[in-house]
């Protein structure tokens, strides 16, 4: 029997409590639907009973980094897919059946975009890293809302002398006298920013430590304006820069790739095919990214652009040729990514002759 004859296409539609499945055979033709229980014994039960080549796909979401280690090594091929493209499901009737032949369909055709899903041994790396964004944002949060209190009361409260603890008494003195519960208030929303900065600091300190363990902590610091806490992130959400052909690949995973559009590109010159000269037109970066990575790039750049180093140098020669600060912002943060990758599959250190305009 071919291997053709035998491989088969499974779709998984998961939930919280069941996994709808539909199987196709070689031909596009449905086999089998089925209904399990959202459990590892349901889960190996079942694939235990399929023959030939299997090959799996389900959408990104809250059980794929549970289910694809475990689906790995028991069928010859797992596709952790991006909800975001699959245009097939927004179409016509829904229901969890209708979703996994879809599924099934698409990988049968193969048309479904990947998630990457390959354990380097940084699952420490990336929960400590979650762990600090979480206080991070729950601590701006916390801060903001302070200042939404005080400027409710039309108290100035300009830069950051509102969360330090020497002037604490001086700023609940602000309040007005006749209203105990808005005191109340604010010191527990104090005493929860001290509590989330201890833990923010604690958190910090040990996401550095773990990042201190990778070879690319010793390369990516000697970047100007890269710090240890980008360093982290950059390791904790590439994983390895080899996943990444080109620098195009990567520009698109980052949120720094140039979308465009063309059409009637060819014309009939004399009885023949010519391409006809004209531009093809921007329209701005890839939705589809990683927004914690283009953050790191963008910031960096904007923070190098105006301080001195040769970023800045890189950034005021754009500007001598007439370009937009924006855009030659976004050059120098595509071009600052460029560096990283580059530095990071050579395991080299930072020089400034990978500055040059042309290769940005």
């Amino acid at each position: 029997m071919s291997t053709k004859t035998i491989t088969k296409y499974v779709g998984m539609d998961v939930h919280k409590s069941t996994i709808s499945i539909a199987m196709l055979n070689a031909d596009g033709k449905l086999v089998m639907q089925s209904v399990i229980e959202t459990r590892k014994a349901a889960i190996l039960e079942f694939l235990e009973g399929l023959r030939g080549t299997v090959h799996v796909t389900f959408e990104e979401g809250n059980y794929s980094a549970w289910l694809y280690p475990l689906l790995r090594p028991l069928v010859a091929k797992v596709i952790v897919c991006n909800p975001r493209k699959n245009a097939l499901l927004k179409s016509g009737n829904k229901s969890d059946q209708i979703d996994a032949h879809k599924l099934a369909e698409l990988l049968w055709m193969n048309r479904l975009s990947h998630v990457y899903h390959v354990d380097h041994g940084l699952e420490t790396l990336k929960e400590l890293w979650r762990v600090y964004a979480t206080l991070t944002q729950d601590s701006t949060r916390v801060m903001s809302r302070l200042k939404a209190v005080y400027r409710g009361q039309a108290i100035p409260a300009k830069g950051r002398t509102l969360y330090t603890r020497r002037r604490r008494n001086q700023w609940l003195e602000q309040l007005p006298p006749q209203r105990p519960g808005l005191r109340y208030r604010v010191e527990r929303l104090f005493e929860e920013l001290d509590g989330l900065q201890k833990l923010r600091r604690q958190a910090r300190a040990e996401l550095l430590r773990e990042s201190r363990k990778q070879p690319a902590s010793q390369i990516l610091p000697s970047i100007p304006f890269l710090g240890p806490i980008r360093t982290a992130l950059l390791i904790a959400r590439v994983q390895t820069p080899h996943r990444f052909r080109s620098k195009r690949q990567f520009w698109a995973y980052c949120g720094l790739g140039l979308e465009t559009r063309s059409s009637a590109d060819y014309g009939v010159v004399q009885g023949g095919l010519q391409r006809r000269k004209k531009p093809v037109f921007i329209r701005g970066l890839n939705f589809d990214h990683n927004h914690e990575l283009k953050s790191i790039f963008k910031s960096t750049a904007t923070t190098a652009s105006a301080r001195p180093g040769p970023f800045h140098e890189f950034y005021q020669a754009l500007l001598a040729k007439h370009m937009e600060p924006e855009m030659a912002r976004l050059t120098l943060a595509r071009k600052i990514a460029v560096i990283v990758l580059t530095l990071w599959k050579k395991g080299a250190r930072f020089d400034p002759q990978y500055l040059k305009t042309q290769a940005a």
